[in-house]
């Protein structure tokens, strides 16, 4: 769901907001806590931090740093020596005395590898107790890493039930996750690399934008779902790039290359290796040179005998996206399907490992009969060429070569007509008027609309 989606209507009935900068109780005197406390209070904000750890809140008390942390302690002292910093271990309290209160308690993992939300549930059964003897609108802004769901499905139930107020006109809710490196957790709080707010109502959503406007006056607004889910893609791509910097260094060594060279090089392509670029959900990877040269880096790493088991896998990866898509075919149960491009990339004839074939394989070995169209492709265009190239990597290619010419229709919309589904993997201006016009169902592998219109049936394959 999205932010401009959410219906705010309970929200809107509230009173204006106040030009005072709110009262602030941060829950949680570790990394994140500490850091924000100190931070909170430079832009001039009252904070209350809150901990069961006295030697937490007395360190903070003094205007001591309780952890180790560039700038902190310099921080906490100007908060305190301002008044703007105070401690507590009531934290029913600190929700009475502030407007809003920033989340921060540890979610270790569990014993089954998930997350453990003992530490959210107790800080909500204490915060909803404060919320039932306060008057004025509250804001709960959850920060730490949490499974998506959590804050509304766990922390928003236990909030109603214990204050008997309801979220929306007495209180509100939002996910704000921190991106704060420790070590220079100080300049990240000035200077992010974004500020994500998901919320429910614009009225928190306001509220926690005027907190943050000195630093970063564009906050991303967004659904609690979503905000939830960026802050465990950040830090799982984050250890993506450890381990793939690591891969490579592991296999340049054996060759004698040295693998900081080799990187510095890689980073400095800001325009595709360091960009959004490859980053959106979509289908399988493709073409003459991406799945060649993972298969060569495997082989040359297997020969030097060093072990890559995130580069080895992108292929197991590859071929679970490809399979995704047959599945969601095959659920359909239809039995003639026209597919909405061929070729592994749009405004191209080049069939090369084309991960759509390799769908269409499996779907014609199934039964189904296949009919296609590609804007670039002709029952004139030369595949044989094409098909030596990758006669040991490609078997879609390979199965359907031979009737591939005799699949294809000139006309798109002419040939949604007659089909029972549609498959796109081409995002294209044809394809969307095409869905538009034809009413026939479609898996879109390439996500053609930012969303779903009314007039197509339409399922992604990620979305």
């Amino acid at each position: 769901m999205e932010f401009n989606k959410i219906d705010f209507a309970r929200a809107q009935a509230v009173a204006p907001l106040s030009d005072a900068k709110p009262a602030i109780s941060v829950v949680g005197l570790g990394y994140v806590g500490a850091v924000s406390t100190a931070c909170l209070s430079w832009l001039g904000h009252e904070v209350i931090g809150v901990d069961l750890d006295p030697s937490k809140t007395e360190a903070v008390a003094r205007g001591e740093s309780p952890i180790h942390e560039k700038d902190l302690e310099r921080y906490l002292t100007h908060g305190v020596d301002e008044g703007l910093i105070s401690t507590t271990d009531d934290l029913s309290q600190a929700v009475r005395d502030t407007d809003v209160t920033f989340i921060s308690v540890g979610t270790p993992t569990a014993a089954d590898g998930g997350c453990d939300v003992g530490y959210i549930e107790a800080a909500a059964r204490n915060m909803g107790r404060g919320l039932r003897d306060k008057s004025g609108f509250h804001v709960f802004a959850m920060r730490c890493s949490i499974p998506p769901g959590t804050t509304m499905k766990i922390m928003a139930p236990i909030l109603e039930d214990f204050s008997g107020k309801v979220l929306g006109r007495d209180f509100g809710i939002c996910f704000n996750p921190e991106f704060l490196r420790e070590g220079v957790a100080i300049d990240d709080f000035h200077n992010p690399p974004k500020t994500v707010i998901g919320t429910t109502d614009l009225r928190t959503a306001d509220i926690m934008k005027r907190i943050y406007e000195p630093v970063d006056a564009n906050p991303i607004l967004t659904s609690i779902e979503a905000a939830e889910m960026v802050k465990y893609v950040d830090n799982v791509w984050h250890a993506t790039k450890v381990c793939f910097a690591n891969e490579i260094g592991r296999l340049c060594k054996p060759m004698g290359i040295d693998s900081h060279d080799v990187m510095n090089i890689f980073v400095q392509d800001t325009k595709l290796n360091l960009s959004p670029y490859y980053l959106r959900p979509g289908f399988a990877y493709g073409g003459s040179c991406l799945p060649k040269e993972v298969r060569a880096v495997t082989y040359l790493a297997d020969k030097a005998g060093v072990d890559l088991p995130m580069i080895s896998n992108l292929d197991r990866s590859n071929k679970a996206q490809i399979d995704e898509a047959v599945r969601m075919v095959r659920a359909t149960g239809a039995k003639r399907v026209g597919v909405l491009g061929l070729a592994f990339k749009p405004d191209t004839d080049d069939l090369r490992e084309s991960p759509v074939l390799e769908v269409m394989a499996q779907l014609r070995a199934d039964g189904v009969e296949l009919v296609a169209h590609d804007c670039a492709i002709s029952a004139d265009t030369p595949i044989a060429g094409q098909l030596a190239y990758v006669r040991h990597g490609n078997p879609g290619l390979a199965d359907l070569a031979d009737d591939l010419p005799s699949m294809l229709r000139d006309d798109a919309e002419e040939m949604a007509q007659d089909c029972d589904l549609l498959i796109v993997s081409h995002a294209k201006d044809i394809y969307r008027d095409c869905l538009h016009n034809s009413q026939t169902p479609a898996i879109d592998l390439v996500r053609l609309f930012k969303d779903a219109p009314n007039d197509c049936l339409l399922e992604g394959i990620g979305w």
